[in-house]
């Protein structure tokens, strides 16, 4: 008892201190300074504690539960936090404290042009709004949470609000999560509906009294409502917008960790509250994941904006934790427990990675926006000269984003690469081929992402510098490169670690009602082998470490043993006679040209050719070509346009019956009275 009092006690205190942060951040708002102290103290504070108490709670062989009842619904709370809730706070916590330290210094830049003092409040409202809605056990409750979640995340996308773009992105923003919130309300309704109580775990017991129907009904809307936070394609078209617009530290958070809320409630609702959820709900997520992977990063290459690009490719890796999630729930449904664990800890091990590698390059992307003062990689180049420790930094992230081992991203697309596979193995001709499909969307999916960041890095990293603000650019200051440096040094000590974590994953699946006992098809042995279906595929991370170690040294060795009695001469590089410029150079369009007419189907490339002549009768001497090479958004031009064009019709038709008639009102007063008295009887 005392333990459980000692645990509510510590998260309460967690959520205090965002409340402080935000409290005094809104208290000194006429002091930037002042109102940065406060606002990154309290935030890095909190987020210390949420990390220690969410550790405790994963070991811990009980889950959390606390409640707070009142006659009137909307003032009841619960909170349940087991360990799949402690992973989730886990990740909250850890990205929101290298975000806050990295943010301390980031905000400066800001100091006299917007108001810190509402910065500080509403990011930290932010951070406890998502803490909010992964321990909530009650469904009212859980949506206030999630409300405040969206409105503080919206209220950051548009603080930089003497940009127009950044307006248009978080009314987009706006519109898009209150849609998916309407289904997410629906959803929720229904669990209530049938089950009679607003409290998940009561739900959860009484799973027996939902028809099959109305579970499938639920599993569309909340499929759709999650879906549409986390940015699943083709409800993606605000992330893309919204990410960019906001202050870096916060996109890191969006990015990295917020669009996992709605991948959380997607594992607690169908796997936890709905479990044995028949096999085409799993279909359905696997052929959305693959989809939203192989789209997300053939968009983030036709991209110049360096946070549009990041952007996609965070629909890209929630793609991925699709497959993972997918396979898991087809497993499921065949009562294959073993193999639909191995893809859940596949998803649960992407969701943690991709929070790491995710946050790192959104920060490296704002440390060279704030010396550039630009996010078009087109002006960046040889920036690796004047930020190196930047430089760095993003390549850890690149290289991990792009799953190259020994970092993080490697193993967690391995082991969804083995889930894969098994269901290859495994499955029937029909659920065979949805998996080939998948598997294969992963590995193109794969390689475009590392040439995708080969031309993110090359671009702004390498060469010579394309623009004037590039020559003066310094590097970062030291809480810009100490909030970088920790997540990069995770990147790769995550991937090292991952044996170790795979033991974990399979003590959160303990706790979710879909699993219980199960025979682990991952297992890890004491040299850290880890090894999946007795055999099938094996992998040890320190072992790749030590043979990348090896062969860089014995690469060395040879270079200075041939090179020894060689005399390097350093002159100036070969120009053909011209001075070198940035004309010379491969350019983001150049680089990405080949890879889009090959997808040329699906993205609907448009190219622009203009000549400007001199003498308008010297037509065989141009003066300058431009051409102009566009990306169509498809979504838009053939989801949404269309969409919002019959919405517009059907409300100016509607509009008509606004006849500003009293009578005709009260007549429709009535109308409506009595069709809910018919539905009532």
């Amino acid at each position: 008892m005392q333990e459980l009092i000692l645990s509510q006690t510590v998260f309460f205190a967690v959520l205090a201190l965002f409340g402080l942060g935000a409290i005094s951040s809104l208290f000194f708002r006429k002091d930037d300074k002042l109102a940065n102290l406060a606002g990154s103290f309290f935030a890095i504070l909190g987020s210390l504690l949420g990390i220690v108490y969410a550790v405790a709670a994963l070991y811990s062989d009980t889950s959390i539960f606390y409640e707070m009842k009142s006659s009137f619904p909307l003032l009841s709370y619960n909170f349940n936090i087991d360990r799949l809730a402690a992973f989730f706070i886990f990740i909250i916590s850890l990205i929101s404290l290298f975000c806050s330290i990295y943010g301390a210094g980031y905000i400066k830049h800001f100091y006299g042009k917007y108001n810190i003092g509402t910065l500080g409040f509403f990011y930290n409202l932010f951070i406890a709004g998502m803490l909010l809605v992964v321990s909530s056990s009650n469904i009212l409750f859980f949506l206030i949470a999630w409300e405040i979640m969206s409105l503080a995340s919206y209220f950051l996308v548009i603080y930089e609000r003497d940009k127009q773009e950044n307006i248009k992105a978080g009314f987009l923003y706006f519109v898009m999560t209150h849609i998916g919130t309407a289904f997410i309300i629906l959803a929720l309704l229904l669990l209530y509906k049938f089950a009679g109580s607003f409290d998940f775990l009561a739900i959860k017991e009484a799973v027996g009294s939902i028809p099959p129907l109305a579970k499938d009904a639920i599993f569309i809307l909340a499929f759709i409502g999650f879906g549409t936070k986390a940015g699943i394609i083709p409800m993606h078209i605000w992330l893309p917008a919204a990410h960019p617009a906001a202050p870096s530290h916060v996109s890191a958070l969006m990015s990295g960790v917020m669009i996992k809320t709605g991948i959380y409630m997607m594992i607690r609702i169908f796997f936890d509250i709905l479990p044995n959820a028949p096999v085409w709900w799993g279909t359905v997520i696997l052929i959305c994941g693959a989809t939203s992977a192989l789209l997300g990063v053939l968009y983030a290459l036709t991209e110049h904006d360096i946070k549009r690009l990041l952007a996609y490719h965070s629909i890209e890796n929630i793609g991925i934790i699709l497959l993972g999630l997918g396979s898991a729930l087809v497993f499921a449904a065949l009562n294959m427990k073993s193999f639909a664990a191995l893809a859940l800890i596949a998803s649960l091990f992407h969701i943690l990675n991709h929070a790491v590698f995710k946050s790192l390059l959104f920060l490296g992307a704002g440390s060279v926006i704030s010396k550039t003062h630009t996010r078009n990689i087109e002006e960046y180049g040889g920036l690796i000269k004047h930020m190196p420790q930047t430089a760095l930094f993003f390549l850890a992230g690149s290289m991990a984003i792009s799953a190259l081992p020994p970092f993080n991203g490697f193993f967690s697309e391995w082991l969804t690469f083995q889930a894969l596979f098994e269901g290859i193995k495994s499955m029937s001709s029909f659920y065979r081929w949805i998996f080939v499909f998948s598997a294969g969307s992963l590995v193109l999916t794969s390689g475009l992402a590392l040439a995708c960041f080969v031309k993110a890095f090359g671009l702004t990293f390498l060469a010579r510098p394309r623009s004037e603000a590039v020559k003066h650019a310094k590097e970062s200051s030291f809480s810009l490169r100490l909030g970088m440096a920790t997540l990069a040094v995770l990147c790769l000590l995550l991937g090292l670690l991952s044996g170790f974590l795979f033991a974990i994953f399979n003590k959160i699946l303990q706790g979710i009602k879909s699993f219980g006992d199960y025979d682990p098809a991952l297992v890890v042995s004491q040299n850290h082998l880890i090894s999946v279906n007795g055999g099938f595929s094996s992998i040890s991370a320190p072992a790749i470490f030590a043979v990348l170690i090896l062969a860089g040294i014995a690469a060395f060795a040879i270079i200075r043993l041939i090179s020894k009695d060689q005399k390097v001469k350093i002159g100036a590089t070969w120009d053909c006679g011209t001075n070198l410029g940035p004309r010379m150079e491969i350019t983001s369009t150049g680089f990405s040209r080949t890879i889009i007419m090959i997808f040329k189907g699906i993205l609907k490339p448009s190219k622009q050719a203009g000549i400007e002549y001199s003498d308008a009768n010297m037509r065989y001497f141009p003066k300058s070509r431009t051409m102009v090479f566009e990306i169509s958004d498809v979504y838009k031009k053939y989801f949404y346009k269309p969409l919002y064009s019959f919405v517009f019709k059907i409300s100016a038709r509607v509009k008509k019956i606004q006849s500003g008639n009293v009578n005709a009102y009260v007549l429709y007063i009535f109308m409506a009275l009595i069709l809910l008295l018919f539905f009532a009887v």
